[in-house]
């Protein structure tokens, strides 16, 4: 077997096992325990597992949390990192919003003398911003799925005919090495575009995203131009996002 290929393998079966040990492993690749420490060392420094004892044991969110839910976790940080967002945004920006808990709580703080023009495939974005003359609102269509409230489509020329001066983005979680990364494998290809096509790119996460995995990766920090986030984030990840070379934007409660 390869050994990106292994890798890649080693990675999905220790996600799916939560924690395994080291002759575990061993024994399911038929590989060396001198093998098996150099393939986890390689795993510990992207960010996806972590050293516990007498083995390994993932740090990755595999599976998608339902939207409620993950609405109703770190609220006010939610709150208070949109409301920083949206003091951001340029009169006339057109401003793309990603799908998340954390991004929806942007249009509701938009001052009344800023003209923007919101682009989303969000249904929780779509909902804030009817009651608001001061916002143009367009849609991107597709097929609404409830675990992301978001509307998903393959066919990204929706997207791609669009200027983006600004993208507001989501995330489950940023690992060590600074991928940007989400749990909805049809959802990436929307976000990645995004970002790409943007003339500035926020990444607006709570401080408990950072340090987690999830199932793909969709950019990278050095991609933005700031991370907007809570009074929460650690030294570690500010000196992550420091080599990245990016600003870093702490809200207040």
């Amino acid at each position: 077997m390869l050994k990106s290929f292994r890798l890649n393998e080693m990675e999905m079966y220790i996600a799916d096992n939560g924690t395994v040990t080291m002759q575990n492993l061993c024994n399911h690749f038929d590989v060396s325990i001198s093998t098996v420490r150099q393939d986890v060392s390689r795993l510990v420094l992207k960010g996806a597992v972590k050293k516990v004892y007498g083995g390994v044991s993932s740090v990755r969110t595999n599976q998608m949390v339902p939207f409620e839910e993950r609405k109703a976790r770190n609220f006010n940080h939610k709150q208070a990192i949109g409301k920083k967002a949206a003091d951001l945004l340029k009169n006339h920006d057109i401003v793309f919003i990603d799908s998340g808990t954390t991004t929806m709580h942007v249009i509701e703080h938009i001052p009344l003398e800023k003209k923007v023009t919101i682009l989303t495939h969000s249904m929780s974005a779509i909902h804030a911003a009817i009651p608001h003359d001061h916002v143009e609102l367009i849609v991107l269509p597709g097929k609404m799925d409830r675990k992301t409230n978001s509307f998903l489509t393959a066919d990204l020329r929706y997207l791609e005919q669009y200027n983006i001066t600004v993208a507001l983005m989501a995330a489950t979680g940023i690992s060590a090495s600074g991928d940007v990364t989400n749990s909805s494998i049809i959802e990436h290809e929307i976000k990645r575009k995004a970002v790409k096509k943007s003339e500035r790119a926020y990444l607006l996460v709570d401080s408990s995203k950072f340090q987690r995995v999830a199932l793909v990766t969709y950019a990278h920090l050095n991609q933005f131009t700031a991370v907007i986030t809570d009074e929460g984030v650690s030294p570690d990840v500010s000196k992550l996002i420091h080599e990245a070379e990016i600003e870093l934007q702490v809200s207040n409660i």
